[in-house]
């Protein structure tokens, strides 16, 4: 089913995840085992990210190098089809430009409608851990817009081949990505907004936030987007803090703002357990004003800890 028949046919707040495939050599069964402890609380899909090729040196016989291409978390498609078999709830596979050419993605589009996979995320993706700024793939695409066009087009049955006879359709619901806080790329958030409106117009179904931790940057992105026309479901990401370490690597890696409030408390805990109590309590409250605002869904990252979501979800619903 697509995401926005979930939030259509839903009568209160849905529930979903995001999930990284296992490392490359990794058993999926570590991943069954982090989905098993969050199945209770029925989400309406799951999210499962892809991964780029990243670049690396390896030093030949000879003595010189040559540069490889490797991917450290392969597996996206056929994790999906798993999930779905095995769990009978919809799953959400990311599509990324970085790393990835128009056919490799064109091929993996064509495998998820074989498979029945109703939805996709379309993101441009970071940059390879060993550059600075993002690059594509010298035959993929520059942006997330382009990569949305894409989709779009073979849900027309428009293939990169113009000879192909006889196109048959696909039909997925697309999600883009929002930023209630901007993208650090963004030169201002009239920009973002901008950019984020094509995507839109462009045939994204959705919008799924970056996580934030102030309510309040939620909402007014929301207003902000229904005041240039959006009128697409907007989806609050959301993750809790567990260690202190955490106060400098989100806003670093993530480029979100950590209120002084819940920075305050994290560091006055004395242990890691202490401060994932705190970053818990935090979670359930910022959850539950969602839902009374009566947001669609509450999307978690659970990035390894899911008993923690596991423990927020039981004092929401």
């Amino acid at each position: 089913m697509k995401v926005t028949d979930h939030i259509k046919q839903a009568k209160s707040t849905l529930i979903s995840f995001e999930i990284l495939p296992p490392v490359k050599g990794k058993s999926i069964d570590h991943l069954f085992q982090h989905i098993d402890a969050i199945m209770e609380c029925k989400p309406a899909f799951i999210n499962v990210t892809y991964h780029r090729a990243e670049q690396v040196f390896k030093k030949r016989i000879d003595g010189n190098f040559q540069q490889i291409e490797i991917r450290k978390r392969p597996g996206t498609v056929g994790i999906c089809a798993s999930i779905m078999n095995r769990y009978s709830v919809d799953a959400v596979p990311h599509l990324i430009c970085g790393g990835f050419s128009k056919e490799e993605t064109e091929n993996a589009l064509i495998d998820l409608h074989y498979l029945g996979i109703d939805n996709v995320l379309a993101l441009r993706g970071d940059a390879a851990a060993n550059q600075k700024f993002f690059s594509p793939h010298e035959q993929g695409h520059r942006y997330a817009l382009d990569l949305v066009k894409q989709v779009v087009d073979l849900n027309k049955g428009k293939y990169l081949e113009e000879d192909i006879l006889d196109e048959g359709k696909t039909d997925f619901c697309i999600g883009v990505a929002g930023y209630p806080e901007k993208h650090y790329e963004s030169a201002n958030m009239d920009w973002d907004l901008y950019n984020l409106n094509a995507k839109v117009n462009a045939g994204g179904d959705y919008i799924t936030t970056q996580m934030f931790f102030d309510n309040q940057k939620y909402f007014n992105f929301v207003d902000q987007c229904k005041q240039i026309g959006i009128e697409q479901p907007v989806i609050p990401g959301l993750k809790p803090l567990t260690s202190k370490k955490q106060l400098q690597a989100i806003p670093g890696i993530f480029h979100v703002e950590i209120p002084t409030d819940l920075t305050k408390a994290i560091m006055a805990c004395k242990t890691d357990a202490d401060c994932e109590k705190v970053g818990t309590q935090w979670l359930i409250a910022q959850c539950r004003d969602l839902i009374a605002k009566k947001v669609p869904v509450l999307h978690f990252y659970t990035l390894g800890k899911p008993n923690v979501i596991l423990n927020v979800i039981k004092a929401i619903m």
